[in-house]
């Protein structure tokens, strides 16, 4: 009897790296859409392509970023000293890391807080059930000062909220556009003439309206919130308006043709013809859309006192120690690290949902 065990195990290890081969291909464009191209040239070698290439595509996505990085910090640890304000010196890398460590403890040290806080609330209230005192029971909610995740959180909401109205507003608008000669001419200029006023113009317009309009404020929606989160619609809708038109006004004219021969309702031919085609530019203007509302949110939550990043980076400002300037530096680089995040999550779903996917 011939033995092909042998034989055999070669060939159920060349199966074996195929199929990791092909799962590292189907991963690479997720690992690059979420910022992780350095890895897909690791995989690559351990799947077994030339070692020399993949090293040369390493270091351009990973070794010469790092070098640009700390080059700064380099730069920036030098300078930074010589640099004197009314506060003292410019802070350094290492300085602004302790202010990390810092507002990390002092998060901790809040949370703590709370949960002492509810602890003898529960345990109060324990006491009172106990002495048949039930009509003297009270739950409060606790109300120390926000701690600097917290705001991150909170910031993030509000970008959320106004994101998902100018999203709301914005595609249909832009659909409309695209598919009418007429819609468009209409709203044309008032895009040219919205499209670049600035959030510290909008404010206070928004401030007043909102004011008037939403007098029952809830605690989950505060006014300040609600501020902040309008603003950002204002001033991010316009880059999904424009490239949802631009989006539908590019689709195939035959296609279009097709659909009026065929009679098709409205609203089939919006579900199936122009959102699958024209979704790769709604998409780029949702990008660019969250990246203007981030940014257009700091300079609210400074002036609606909305407790964000942006409130921080102000309340900082105000306050004028020795340690402000760098923590107002950890606000800047926070601010920069979540806006590349939202940008990779943004295109790993469009990505996901695109034709342009890797699959």
């Amino acid at each position: 009897m011939t033995d092909i065990t042998s034989n055999d195990a070669p060939a159920s290890g060349g199966m074996a790296r195929l199929r990791f081969y092909h799962a590292v291909i189907k991963a690479s464009g997720w690992l690059s859409a979420l910022g992780f191209a350095w890895l897909v040239p690791l995989l690559k070698i351990a799947a077994g392509e030339d070692a020399k290439e993949q090293l040369a595509e390493l270091k351009q996505s990973l070794l010469l970023p790092l070098i640009g990085i700390l080059s700064f910090l380099a730069i920036w640890a030098v300078l930074a000293p010589q640099v004197q304000t009314s506060l003292g010196a410019i802070p350094g890398p290492l300085q602004v890391w302790e202010q990390s460590v810092n507002l990390w403890d002092d998060h901790v040290t809040t949370r703590e807080k709370e949960a002492a806080f509810y602890a003898r609330q529960d345990a109060r209230n324990a006491k009172l059930i106990a002495a048949g005192k039930e009509d003297k029971v009270k739950h409060r909610s606790y109300t120390g000062k926000p701690s600097y995740f917290d705001q991150i959180l909170t910031s993030l909401a509000t970008v959320g909220l106004g994101f998902i109205i100018a999203t709301v507003i914005a595609v249909p608008l832009g659909i409309a556009s695209g598919l009418s000669k007429s819609v468009n001419s209409a709203i044309s200029p008032l895009i040219q003439i919205f499209k670049p006023v600035s959030p510290l113009a909008w404010l206070p317009i928004v401030t007043m309206i909102v004011s008037a309009l939403y007098i029952d404020a809830s605690d989950l929606l505060p006014k300040s919130l609600v501020v902040s989160a309008v603003t950002v619609t204002l001033c991010s809708l316009w880059p999904t308006l424009i490239n949802t038109a631009l989006g539908v006004a590019s689709i195939d004219k035959d296609l279009v043709n097709v659909s009026k021969v065929l009679r098709l309702p409205t609203a089939k031919v919006i579900t199936k013809l122009v959102l699958p085609s024209s979704l790769p530019l709604i998409f780029t203007g949702l990008r660019l859309s969250l990246g203007v509302g981030w940014m257009v949110l700091i300079a609210a939550e400074m002036l609606a006192q909305n407790p964000g990043l942006g409130k921080f980076v102000w309340d900082e400002f105000q306050n004028g120690s020795s340690q402000s300037l760098a923590k107002i530096i950890v606000a800047v680089l926070t601010i920069g690290l979540i806006g590349f995040m939202l940008d990779r999550l943004m295109y790993a779903l469009q990505q996901a949902f695109t034709f342009s996917s890797n699959r």
